[in-house]
């Protein structure tokens, strides 16, 4: 697997530039490129977008393979790693960051991406002076897990989406 989806990626792709009604071919696209197992992301992303209740959600149900799990001895390792750099790091951070981000998918998306050497495809922003949250790149670029965005996916992926008439 050489790139996992944040849940960011999916949620806005299917909220705005490629909304499942005008562009079928974009998530036609990653269908493919999971089953040909370039691309995935985790049981704990997958379970955040079937709460839903709209395509998305239908469309995460439909595709269930593109979710891996996360229960492999690697992973829980790597989330192990995770879970104690956040904790050392939580002090300098708003109060409930910790919490917020090891109860969440991302987590688990970055322990994979480790276990795996995956590329992390998010939306989110390397901000080395954030205090809030703690976001996927500053937590992926202490690991030394490259991240990069939809676009930049695409674009590595050669992808095209041609207009059908």
């Amino acid at each position: 697997m050489n790139f996992l989806l944040d849940a960011n990626t999916l949620i806005e792709a299917k909220n705005r530039y490629y909304q499942m009604q005008i562009c079928p071919g974009y998530w036609s696209w990653v269908e493919g490129r999971g089953v040909a197992g370039v691309l995935a992301s985790v049981h704990s992303v997958g379970a955040e977008l079937r709460r839903g209740n709209d395509e998305l959600a239908d469309w995460t149900r439909e595709n269930d393979a593109l979710f891996l799990p996360e229960s492999d001895d690697e992973t829980q390792i790597a989330f192990g790693e995770v879970a104690a750099h956040v904790a050392r790091e939580a002090p300098r951070m708003k109060a409930g960051a910790m919490n917020d981000f090891l109860s969440g998918a991302d987590p688990w998306l970055i322990a994979k991406a480790r276990s795996l050497g995956a590329v992390v495809v998010t939306h989110e922003q390397h901000n080395p002076q954030i205090i809030r949250k703690f976001t996927i790149p500053n937590v992926c670029q202490h690991f030394g897990v490259p991240w990069i965005d939809t676009f930049q996916l695409l674009h590595a992926q050669g992808a095209r989406f041609v207009l059908g008439v």
